[in-house]
């Protein structure tokens, strides 16, 4: 049925009134719909099972994690403790640990191979944007972590988001989430600003622009639109649902975290606009 598509969307385009141009315009959006259906696009295409995509994600978080910690050139006491630190929410158990510690150490080395292990991520995840989206705000809570995502190691995260399909938007938005989570020592250009009167007012104006940022939604848009992206932001974040898309069970904590804090930022939209 290739062919119902075109035909809808000539019949919807010569109801516009254009005439022929109307029909083929209809024509042409009723072509992209048929190859899209042919294709299966509206179906999860899973490159491979979930259980591929769990031992591929946690054995390439702690391998890029490495590497970027020696963005800069090394490896600071600070991003070891950040490393850690992941390891501790994570909740691994001994083993796990042991297999952290391992790729972490493989990711500092000369010979590891980023583009390889980003190429693997890509292919076993499929179109499972949300799991890379994931593996993404792992490496910056590390950076977040380990040197506040300063310098060389901003650059290395946004080239590692572009490889793996996540808009320098998508970036943002993430970074925005966490440091309402109460990552990093500051803002993206560093620091909250020096002491002073006007100090609170500004960082709960900075404050409110990242809750707005994290639910992925304009400060000027209406309270129904915030509604709407708080309600798109919880339903595409839940945990039960990347679990079953392949996030290791080990990582469930940064996706009960993550809904905690969009819904950390709704609440601060609410208060501050009155809504209901």
């Amino acid at each position: 049925m290739k062919w119902l598509g075109k035909i809808v969307g000539a019949a919807l385009g010569l109801a516009t009134g254009l005439g022929p141009v109307g029909a083929a315009i209809g024509l042409v959006i009723g072509h992209a719909y048929d190859e899209k259906m042919e294709s299966g696009d509206d179906e999860p295409a899973d490159a491979a099972d979930a259980a591929t995509v769990r031992e591929a994600f946690f054995r390439n978080a702690f391998r890029v994690m490495g590497y970027v910690a020696k963005a800069d050139g090394r490896v600071s006491e600070r991003e070891i403790a950040a490393a850690r630190e992941i390891f501790r929410q994570f909740r691994l158990d001994d083993v796990q640990t042991r297999r952290a510690i391992e790729y972490f150490t493989a990711g500092k080395s000369q010979d590891f191979d980023l583009e390889a292990a980003l190429a693997e991520l890509r292919a076993v995840g499929g179109r499972r944007h949300d799991i890379l989206r994931v593996f993404l705000e792992v490496q910056i809570r590390a950076a977040l972590l380990g040197n506040d995502m300063q310098g060389a190691t901003r650059v290395l995260l946004g080239r590692i988001a572009q490889r793996l399909g996540v808009s320098t938007l998508e970036f943002a938005h993430l970074e925005a989430l966490l440091r309402l989570q109460g990552y990093g020592a500051g803002r993206p250009g560093g620091g909250h600003g020096g002491p002073g009167a006007g100090a609170p007012a500004a960082d709960q104006r900075e404050s409110l622009e990242e809750a707005y940022e994290a639910l992925e939604v304009s400060p000027t848009a209406t309270d129904a639109e915030v509604k709407r992206a708080y309600r798109r932001q919880m339903s595409q974040n839940h945990p039960d649902k990347l679990v079953s898309r392949g996030l290791p069970e080990s990582m469930l904590e940064v996706a009960k975290q993550k809904t905690q804090a969009i819904q950390k930022a709704y609440e601060r939209i609410r208060a501050a606009r009155g809504m209901r």
